[in-house]
């Protein structure tokens, strides 16, 4: 076999070896012959007629994203960047305009992100933009959508990522924001002691209340108790102005005894003696036996009677006479 035919035979396998190519799956190529458009294979194995046919470019089917950062001035002058994401990819049955149409889709893309951004944030204050950044992102896939559908490229969603105030202007709406907080809690805080204030006199009042309350019932129970003992006492002989003296008497040595009790009382009282004690009592019996012999001459002292005559005469109750008769 001579060179010339192992030449040969070497340039047919690479021709025959260029007929065959690959399409990766979600991509698309585009075929021309002699610079004309020719067709377009998806994925799998495909044929071309070589030297004639040429691989002319590789689409990705794909979705891709853009991110485009726009510089813009709200209503209020402030100054923001805003990140918008653009989603997008080519449609299939369009790769051809995908392809010829247009040479730099991202480029195209970005200028319609920033044209519609730049038209909408200056319409709105700072606060507007960050409350409205959904609608802000609807618009942008709109205006897109309509623009680049005649290209082959679908847009499949826009998002605005991000928005960046200047530094001096987010520290001011964190000083803002930080002294709005301080205020409400100021507000609660003054309801809550408000609201401890009116629940503590609420608890004064009904506790003075019930301890009135108390204290009467106490008293009462001590009168009852006392009226009860002089009775007792009564019956085994022992007249009243005793019995009072005696209860007296025990009161005062109950109270010594509660009050040494206590190791913590502080109480002096002073006489604090028995002999002052044996005083009060004797004094306290001395005024009792008194007050008895004034009531007993009282009783013996005549009374006086009226006579159907209008007149009166003096009466001795130990005098048996009749007493309405004329002297």
């Amino acid at each position: 076999m001579g060179p010339l035919l192992i030449a040969l035979l070497v340039f047919g396998l690479i021709i025959l070896f260029s007929s065959f190519f690959t399409v990766k799956q979600q991509s698309a190529v585009v075929i021309e012959r002699f610079g004309k458009f020719m067709s377009i294979r998806n994925s799998g194995l495909q044929l071309k007629i070589p030297i004639i046919d040429r691989v002319a470019g590789r689409v990705n089917l794909r979705i891709q994203q853009l991110d485009v950062i726009i510089e813009t001035k709200t209503k209020d002058n402030v100054f923001i960047k805003m990140k918008v994401s653009v989603q997008f990819n080519v449609i299939q049955d369009k790769v051809y305009e995908a392809f010829y149409k247009l040479e730099y889709p991202h480029d195209q893309i970005t200028a319609y992100v920033f044209d519609v951004v730049r038209a909408e944030v200056p319409k709105l204050i700072l606060d507007d933009v960050f409350e409205r950044k959904d609608d802000i992102a609807i618009g942008v896939k709109r205006e897109l959508n309509e623009a680049m559908m005649t290209y082959g490229y679908d847009i499949i969603n826009t998002l605005v990522t991000d928005i960046d105030p200047d530094i001096q202007v987010k520290n001011a709406m964190n000083r803002i924001n930080a002294a709005d907080r301080e205020k409400t809690a100021a507000m609660f805080e003054s309801e809550a002691q408000r609201i401890r204030i009116v629940a503590k006199a609420k608890a004064e009042a009904e506790s003075k209340k019930l301890q009135g309350q108390g204290i009467a019932d106490q008293r009462r129970e001590i009168a009852r108790g006392l009226v009860e003992s002089v009775e007792v006492l009564n019956n085994v002989g022992i007249n009243s102005q005793e019995a009072s003296a005696l209860i007296v008497i025990t009161q005062h040595y109950d109270t010594l005894q509660a009050i040494g009790a206590d190791t913590n009382s502080n109480l002096i009282l002073l006489p604090n003696s028995p002999q002052a004690a044996s005083d009060m009592l004797n004094s306290m019996v001395t005024s009792f036996t008194a007050s008895n012999i004034i009531g007993e001459q009282m009783k013996k002292q005549p009374k006086r009677v009226k006579k159907s005559d209008n007149t009166a005469i003096d009466y001795n109750p130990s005098d048996t006479s009749n007493p309405t008769e004329e002297v």
